[in-house]
């Protein structure tokens, strides 16, 4: 699922936002420890159901090289994440999320289309999109999938970045064997 915001008053900025934005680790879509995988060559595939606000499995196991068909459930009345990352990762992405909530993009239950609003929301930030490759939201009662190549990791986590998911224990460890 893609967001976009695009503020009116920033029509100027927009080139110099998307640059910037693709600048930074996230956007440019540069992993270390992965990358998106090839959804015909998948290794195995792990279910993974969440609810309000938990995951039903504390950590998972990967090998590096592995391709991974992650299969996730939501259970729950609210809106939830599943994000690949390290915690330095999950800090930032929990910025931009929490941006995302204060325009209105995205509310507890659910993701708006934000593209079509064309007055100035408060001056946040010109381009705001939840498109990352190692992210997927997952609205209550859908299923979504998100294929992941391996390379190495360490401190990796799964996660839910919805401000206040992860801080009430909305994560989990990857290990690498």
């Amino acid at each position: 699922m893609k967001i976009k915001f695009v503020s009116f008053f920033s029509a100027m900025g927009l080139i110099f936002s998307a640059t910037a934005a693709m600048a930074g680790p996230d956007h440019g879509h540069a992993y270390d420890f992965g990358q998106p995988g090839d959804p015909q060559a998948v290794d195995r595939t792990i279910e993974l159901r969440m609810g309000d606000n938990f995951f039903d499995l504390g950590a998972i196991e990967v090998k590096a090289g592995e391709t991974i068909r992650f299969v996730l459930h939501n259970d729950g009345a609210l809106l939830h994440e599943f994000n690949l990352g390290d915690p330095a990762t999950h800090a930032a992405h929990r910025e931009e999320m929490t941006a995302m909530f204060q325009t209105g993009a995205l509310t507890p239950t659910g993701a708006h289309d934000m593209s079509n609003i064309g007055h100035d929301m408060g001056n946040k930030s010109a381009v705001m999109e939840h498109d990352d490759p190692n992210s997927v939201l997952i609205e209550p009662g859908a299923r979504e999938e998100l294929i992941w190549a391996f390379s190495k990791a360490t401190g990796l986590e799964f996660a839910c970045n919805i401000p206040g998911h992860y801080q009430a224990g909305m994560v989990g460890k990857v290990e690498i064997r």
